[in-house]
This record gives C-alpha cells, sequence and structure tokens, in this order.
C-alpha cells in the first residue's frame, strides 16, 4: 500500500474563500517532500446544465477573474454553508443566475477539476422540467444569458469556446444519457 503522512501543514495565506497551505509529507521511502495544498472554505458548489423542452440549453456568459476574460458556462455557485447538499446549492444557483426552477435534476458527477493542489469539489446536475422562477443576481454578478441548443454548446467545446471543465462534462453527460434514454 502507498502511505504517505503529512509531517505538517503551514498556513502561508487567508482569504475570504480559499487558505494556502505548505504541507509536509513524509514517502513511502522516507523522504520528506512539499506540496502547495489550496483548501476552499466551504467545499466547493454546484451546478447544473438545464434543458428546456426544446432542447435548448440556458448558459451564462461573466466575466472570470482566473482567466482574466468573459468565460462561458452553467449557472453555478459555491455552498452556501459546509454541508449543503448539491443539489440544492444546484437548483439555488440556477434560479438566481437564468430565472429557472428545474423540476427534475439527474445528478452526473462529484469533480475536482484539480486534484493535484485544490480541494474543491463541485457537484454537477442536469436540470429538465422548467418553470418560471425569480432571477437575484448578487450584487457583484454580472452575467449575460445565452439561450442555445444543446449541439450548438457541445460544438462550442470542439471550437474552445467553452473551456469550464464542468460545463463540458454536462453537456457530454447530457448527450450520453439523453442517447442512453436516462433522460427523455
Amino acid at each position: 500500500m502507498i502511505e504517505f503522512n503529512k509531517e505538517k501543514s503551514e498556513l502561508l495565506y487567508d482569504s475570504k474563500i480559499v487558505s494556502l497551505y505548505k504541507d509536509y509529507l513524509k514517502t513511502p521511502k522516507g523522504n520528506v517532500v512539499e506540496y502547495d495544498y489550496i483548501k476552499h472554505k466551504s467545499g466547493g458548489g454546484a451546478g447544473a446544465l438545464i434543458v428546456d423542452e426544446n432542447e435548448y440549453t440556458y448558459l451564462v456568459k461573466q466575466y472570470r477573474n482566473s482567466l482574466d476574460a468573459i468565460n462561458v458556462e452553467i449557472p453555478a455557485g459555491g455552498y452556501s454553508y459546509i454541508g449543503e447538499k448539491g443539489e440544492d446549492c444546484a437548483m439555488r444557483e440556477v434560479e438566481e443566475e437564468i430565472g429557472f426552477k428545474p423540476g427534475k435534476l439527474f445528478h452526473v458527477s462529484n469533480i475536482i477539476s484539480s486534484v493535484g493542489t485544490y480541494d474543491e469539489k463541485t457537484d454537477i446536475y442536469i436540470g429538465i422540467n422548467l418553470t418560471k422562477g425569480e432571477r437575484k443576481l448578487d450584487p457583484d454578478e454580472f452575467i449575460e444569458i445565452i439561450h442555445i441548443p444543446v449541439d450548438e454548446a457541445v460544438d462550442m467545446i470542439y471550437s474552445g469556446e467553452i473551456i469550464d471543465s464542468k460545463t463540458i462534462i454536462a453537456l457530454l453527460a447530457y448527450k450520453d444519457m439523453k442517447r442512453k434514454g436516462i433522460i427523455a
């Protein structure tokens, strides 16, 4: 069995959303190595690909500081508190960002997009059977809604217009689940 033992963890930086640590780990051979580790304080978040009865999806365009650019992605956001259920978070974020409530959610996956350094978990869902809700953006959110056919959104993956991992996973999972009859 491969066994690493954490000798110590040194807090390097603490912010509102994440903390950065330098971890010192003893390897199976007995030497000590250093790893950077970013801890997400709420644990992560959730998002959902929303698909209407005409096979159109509602994606959002918003500025992402890590890219210094506008990004296209599924509605998503962080947990409101540690232990919040992924489906509750996804439902809240979908309504807040695009103004719809899915009547049915399908769980796709729980991912950690950068497992080498970051522990942020993202729960991914697909939502159908939409009803009108109330759009309630946070004061610091500036989001444009894109309403496009699912197939066009999938094409945006291959053209490089969609690069967000949770969005790519949700779109490809939708196509597969639809093909298999999981989603009617």
